[in-house]
């Protein structure tokens, strides 16, 4: 089954980890339970990433440093 996520009414936020500049920002739509919408700042129109909450929370707590996993290099 395929199932077409309806963003068009969307609310993006920027990353807190963003710095700020237009140019580089991870942009999230809150309000969708259980997925968590991704996009790229720069091409708002683009192509949206959705991710699982809990994988979501993994990746953000590991780009932070408490997750205990280990970086590869």
């Amino acid at each position: 089954m395929k199932y077409i996520l309806d963003l068009s009414t969307a609310a993006w936020r920027k990353s807190s980890y963003s710095d700020g500049g237009d140019n580089n920002c991870v942009e999230v739509a809150d309000g969708y339970p259980g997925i968590v919408p991704v996009r790229d700042s720069k091409i708002p129109t683009g192509r949206v990433l959705v991710f699982s909450a809990s994988s979501w929370s993994v990746f953000v707590e590991g780009a932070k440093g408490e997750a205990g996993v280990n970086a590869i290099g």
